[in-house]
């Protein structure tokens, strides 16, 4: 199938986005569609939150595909500071600058002050990169990992979509980057970011979503296999486990059984493969005593 890459402006509807999605192998339900479609045309940033595995980071990817759009990703965790997601200086260049500048005889104080800081010596992180970058796609990855004060600093970023840098100026974007942030909601991100975004809550796939998607992503697949991999992931994610499996992990799963050629799943490749799906010990052990690959 052809693809090409298109513009929000080219969106008329949710319907759209949910063919759109389709053409680049991402299997959307209405209500994603809609609050893609909604973010587009409202230039708001999208909050997905929703168990690790269930296609949000993937997509931004897709979405950055779709618009011909690099994705800049910004992966948060604890202790995310401004400097490492909004822009650094470069000091090393500056120091070898200076020491050039002295070797040249030069003696002007404040005009060597003000080349250090020229915007070539100023290395720009993942935020500032999606301001200057147009169009883009942001990816703000795992937002819950970082700490409350990166939270505010993001709020502030995502208001007006522009950077203050003491020593050049105001930066702002020609045009706001298609902002994703999502949470694996390891704690709660405060309601002023949530309230700055629009919200959905990214479910596992139903049965037959699911089995479209390994269809889909593995076409070697067999519609039996591919039925048995999506009912046994149903029945593991509604036993008491420390992480169930997502689609990410069915797919793992289904991968697996393929290199083994299987086109089935039994009680003991199930077994043997537990690894590809589950990925604690504890989990592991539950589940093989539980009868669940029965």
């Amino acid at each position: 199938m052809l693809r090409r890459t298109i513009t929000a402006s080219d969106i008329d509807s949710p319907a759209d986005v949910a063919e759109l999605l389709d053409q680049w192998d991402y299997l959307a339900d209405e209500g994603l569609a809609t609050a893609v479609f909604l973010a587009l045309r409202m230039g708001r940033p999208l909050f997905l939150e929703g168990e690790a595995g269930v296609g949000k980071t993937e997509l931004a990817k897709t979405l950055s595909a779709i618009l011909g759009a690099p994705m800049i990703r910004l992966q948060c965790y604890e202790g995310l500071d401004a400097a490492q997601a909004l822009y650094d200086w470069d000091f090393a260049r500056q120091l070898l600058h200076l020491k050039a500048a002295e070797a040249a005889g030069a003696t002007d104080v404040r005009a060597l002050e003000g080349e250090i800081y020229d915007r070539r010596f100023l290395i720009a992180r993942p935020l500032l990169q999606a301001l200057e970058t147009t169009p883009s796609v942001l990816l703000v990855d795992e937002i819950d990992r970082a700490d409350d004060e990166f939270e505010a600093f993001l709020l502030e970023v995502l208001s007006d979509y522009t950077i203050s840098i003491p020593e050049l100026g105001t930066i702002s974007a020609a045009a706001p980057p298609v902002v994703v942030v999502t949470s694996n909601r390891t704690r709660e991100v405060h309601d002023a970011l949530k309230r700055r975004c629009l919200y959905h809550w990214l479910e596992h796939p139903g049965f037959d979503r699911e089995v479209a998607i390994l269809r889909r992503r593995l076409p070697e697949c067999a519609e039996r296999l591919a039925t048995d991999v999506a009912r046994a992931a149903g029945r593991l994610r509604g036993a008491d486990l420390v992480k169930p499996p997502g689609i990410a992990e069915t797919l793992d799963w289904t991968e697996a059984l393929l290199t083994l050629g299987a086109t089935a799943l039994d009680p003991g490749l199930a077994a043997a493969t537990l690894g590809a799906v589950l990925k604690h010990r504890e989990d592991q052990e539950l589940v093989r005593g539980s009868g669940l690959l029965a």
